[in-house]
């Protein structure tokens, strides 16, 4: 049977994007090599050498580079979560789909830092599709019931000198906090008011001080960025009530498990933050590593979630995250022209990274830990322990590789 050039054309351009697009199987990712994908090799080793020869200085042992940084001397900048030494600088190339370079140790799991906000928002976005929310603009606090935090240490105080104190707390029963909608939590906007876990909210990077930062109004939710890690517990445990269900296994249901992603990965929370939620002690995980905890992860599984992101939450055919979720994570706000939902730094400006097209974007984490995701070039970058100021020259050299 002879088939006409014309509809050869059509059964082609018809092909489902899972027949035209290469996902890797778990446990394998295949390798190309750069001259096959037209790339300039030379080039391209210039990028990973330049990778590993800008490591970052700072102290592998994370708690001292911790105690080292600005962290360690916040208010209450002690870790309360687990924090583990780091592996060598480490990274992913992914071109058209196949590993055409790395370096360092991609099997090795390691803290992610701020990564860890893309994995939270993704769990909003997930919460969405199953009608646990029913839009994001929505107010978040009549989604709340009273928090029972779980503190093994009651059992053993003496009730009558506690019985003034409340056994429950509420996240938003400020006339302020009544007013936060899921999306100001999502674009870090929301500048929530409180205690979490032992960390006030004030007491988050305080770079003007302290005082000023406590004596200072409260602004309107949506009108004013700040980096905040406690409002971003605040949005992790805010989720946890909605699923009633602990997050790394949302995650690893709806996400890591259909997107071939190791079992070495790990999400925890803080040594305190415990809560009693249906008769099950349930941890609330942190969104980074500021106070340790949060995302544990490999280069592999990075790159993963970063590709999952470049195909618009698509696997093989399985839309995993919803299209427009996506488009919205993308979705600058007019307090961050570079920011759309944690943790998605947009390059529309192209100030970040500017030998990047505007389209590029990238999931960022102190280390630094960077999942560059550049849908033009359809390329994904992973790059682990690099000082920040060389990140964007890292990536103006693999695209240097590209042209």
């Amino acid at each position: 049977m002879r088939i006409s050039p014309l509809l050869l054309c059509l059964l082609v351009f018809h092909l489902p994007l899972s027949a035209q697009v290469y996902f890797p199987e778990k446990g394998n990712w295949a390798s190309e090599s750069p001259e096959k994908l037209g790339m300039n090799a030379s080039k391209l080793q210039e990028a990973i050498d330049f990778a590993i020869a800008h490591e970052s200085d700072a102290n592998p042992n994370l708690k001292i580079a911790h105690y080292e940084s600005g962290f360690g001397r916040e208010p209450f900048g002690y870790p309360i979560g687990p924090m583990k030494t780091r592996g060598p600088a480490t990274g992913l190339i992914i071109y058209k789909g196949k590993v055409v370079g790395q370096w360092g140790d991609p099997d090795r799991v390691d803290l992610t830092f701020s990564v860890a906000k893309s994995f939270l928002s993704t769990s909003a976005g997930l919460a969405l599709r199953e009608g646990l929310i029913r839009d994001e603009m929505d107010l978040v606090y009549p989604y709340m019931a009273p928090i029972y935090p779980y503190d093994p240490a009651k059992l053993l105080m003496n009730k009558a000198d506690h019985v003034y104190e409340d056994d429950v707390f509420e996240l938003f029963d400020t006339e302020h906090n009544r007013k936060i909608r899921w999306d100001d939590l999502l674009r870090q906007t929301s500048d929530w008011e409180g205690s979490l876990w032992g960390k006030p909210d004030w007491a988050d990077r305080p770079s003007e001080g302290v005082a000023q930062k406590r004596a200072r109004p409260q602004n309107e939710p949506g009108t004013v960025y700040e980096y905040n890690d406690t409002r971003v517990n605040v949005l992790a445990l805010a989720l946890l009530n909605v699923w009633r269900k602990p997050l790394p296994l949302v995650l690893k249901e709806h996400i890591m498990d259909p997107i071939g992603a190791s079992d070495t990965w790990r999400w925890t929370g803080y040594e305190n933050s415990y809560i009693n939620l249906d008769g099950q002690i349930i941890q609330s995980v942190s969104g980074g590593s500021h106070w340790g905890g949060g995302m544990m992860i490999s280069a592999w599984d990075q790159a993963r979630f970063g590709y999952l992101t470049l195909h618009n939450g698509n696997w093989n055919g399985q839309q995993l995250i919803p299209e427009s979720w996506i488009a919205k994570s993308k979705t600058p706000t007019p307090a961050k022209p570079d920011y759309g939902f944690m943790n998605y730094f947009l390059n529309n400006d192209q100030k970040a990274i500017p030998a990047a097209p505007k389209n590029a974007f990238f999931h960022l984490g102190a280390g630094v830990n960077m999942v560059y995701v550049d849908p033009t070039n359809d390329l994904v970058i992973v790059t682990r322990w690099i000082p920040n100021e060389h990140k964007a020259e890292l990536v103006a050299k693999v695209l240097e590789a590209i042209r």
